[in-house]
């Protein structure tokens, strides 16, 4: 009786723990346009930022948003004297507003870029922070985070011999190759995906436009 008295609580405190996000404010904002800032880079890594903001564009795009083309977007901050992305984050609302015309303006914060090494591996992991601010209220409408790593999947089957010449192949191919890049795209999908749990709402060009 007390087994099943602790296991019915544990149930209880793990469901009032999960709780689904407030999408009321995304909700009512309802935004059709996007505006992606050039991500801020919290590492010390200078290949995050672009790396990661060339993920961006695809996964709004198919969430059925109109997302402003990344490329004409860094140049016109460029162009307004704005170069440093730490400076752009700091532009007023409005005044995102009165230059591009967007509903919404997505800031992200790279975490985590590049790899870690530990005894016998190491693994490229990228984690990153979103949110969706309405540009012409100023109000948060959603934000959420994800990451990913190079190590997914990987079952470490051959024991200590096997995990040496994995470890002496992924250094290699890392000396070659940024494995953060296309890791980065793993997390921008995960991040900007309206199917994950507590994801962006999907936009008015899709189908499933409202139907969470």
């Amino acid at each position: 009786m007390y087994v099943l008295m602790l296991l019915s609580l544990a149930l209880t405190v793990g469901c009032a723990t999960r709780k689904s996000y407030d999408y009321t404010e995304y909700k009512t904002s309802d935004p059709k346009s996007i505006l992606i800032l050039p991500p801020k880079n919290s590492t010390p890594d200078v290949k995050a930022s672009y790396s990661l903001y060339s993920h961006t564009q695809r996964p709004l795009s198919e969430a059925g948003y109109y997302v402003f083309p990344i490329a004409l977007v860094d140049e016109t901050f460029k162009n307004n004297g704005l170069t440093v992305i730490d400076d752009i984050h700091l532009v007023d609302t409005a005044k995102l507003y009165q230059i591009f015309g967007a509903d919404a303006a997505l800031y992200i914060d790279i975490k985590e870029y590049g790899t870690k090494y530990y005894i016998v591996k190491s693994a490229s992991v990228v984690t990153a922070q979103g949110r969706l601010v309405d540009l012409k209220s100023g109000n948060l409408l959603w934000e959420g985070s994800a990451t990913a790593s190079s190590e997914e999947g990987k079952d470490n089957q051959g024991g200590l011999a096997g995990m040496l010449i994995s470890a002496i192949v992924d250094q290699v191919v890392g000396s070659v190759f940024d494995k953060s890049y296309s890791v980065s795209a793993i997390t921008t999908n995960r991040l900007l995906s309206p199917m994950k749990h507590d994801g962006v709402l999907y936009g008015p060009r899709s189908r499933l436009y409202k139907s969470k």
